[in-house]
């Protein structure tokens, strides 16, 4: 499924690529964007190869080159060079295979069909998959005498501990005293879509709300699904003088991540 949000589309191919300034860390970042989806996304900013994609998903069965060709009019040797740029791009596979499953004499053709993956970019990032599966769990785990806000809750923090396991595991830190542990979770959070900005030494201020505009619809029950995900993160990345303290404010998280006052004691 390929999934694109209006403003996101136009310029993308120029969005590959880009070099950019990190302003929250003072310096010029000389990288270059690499998410597989703007790749996807970037390279269907050609009308051939939207063409020929649109027309192998409306196919149902593996399409061969000349198919392909013939449905945009072009040779199959100019098609052959986009084809194959899609499957770089992860929208399609390729294999060679007898076409009606008959052999004939000569080489076997290329056959292509859609890639089975997901394709979503939006700009700011938003993770509304990721709310959606805490709300079905919530409601498929509710507890005898639970509310659906206090299952959706729990939930929640399981979910943010199970990530900040995850990422212990990964990382494989040690005792974490705070300013080690918001560096941690700076990269952490940075990867699933809440733009931490470090505020200070002790402060990581998160500068994007993936579950916006359905945590503006809800502010209650989203804001606090997502401080208990955070709250679960801390948990389970075992930063015990770390804090998960709500602080709305418009067009930003709710959440803002702090040292805890015993994190300042001997």
């Amino acid at each position: 499924m390929l999934v694109l949000f209006a403003p996101v589309v136009k310029g993308l191919r120029e969005l590959k690529g880009l070099r950019f300034s990190d302003r929250s860390r003072g310096r010029y970042c000389d990288r270059v964007t690499t998410d597989p989806a703007i790749t996807a996304v970037a390279a269907l900013d050609d009308v051939l190869r939207r063409g020929m994609y649109a027309y192998i998903r409306r196919a149902r069965r593996p399409v061969t080159r000349d198919e392909a060709a013939a449905s945009v009019g072009i040779s199959r040797k100019l098609a052959a060079f986009h084809l194959d740029k899609l499957v770089d791009a992860g929208l399609l596979r390729a294999r060679y295979e007898p076409v009606g499953g008959i052999r004939k004499v000569g080489r076997t053709p290329k056959v292509y069909e859609p890639a089975e993956t997901d394709i979503q970019v939006t700009i700011p990032e938003r993770r509304h998959e990721v709310l959606a599966g805490i709300l079905m769990d919530a409601v498929l785990a509710e507890g005898e005498g639970e509310s659906a806000r206090q299952s959706a809750v729990r939930v929640a923090g399981r979910r943010g501990e199970e990530l900040g396991a995850s990422e212990r595991a990964r990382a494989k830190p040690g005792r974490l005293g705070a300013e080690r542990a918001l560096t941690l979770l700076e990269g952490l959070l940075s990867r699933h879509g809440f733009e931490p900005s470090r505020e200070s030494a002790t402060c990581v201020r998160l500068r994007n709300c993936p579950f916006h505009p359905l945590a503006a619809r809800a502010p209650e029950l989203v804001c606090g699904i997502n401080h208990a995900f955070l709250d679960g993160v801390l948990t389970g990345l075992e930063a015990a003088k770390v804090q998960a303290v709500l602080v709305p404010r418009p067009g930003e998280c709710c959440v803002e991540l702090r040292s805890s006052p015993q994190s300042d004691r001997p």
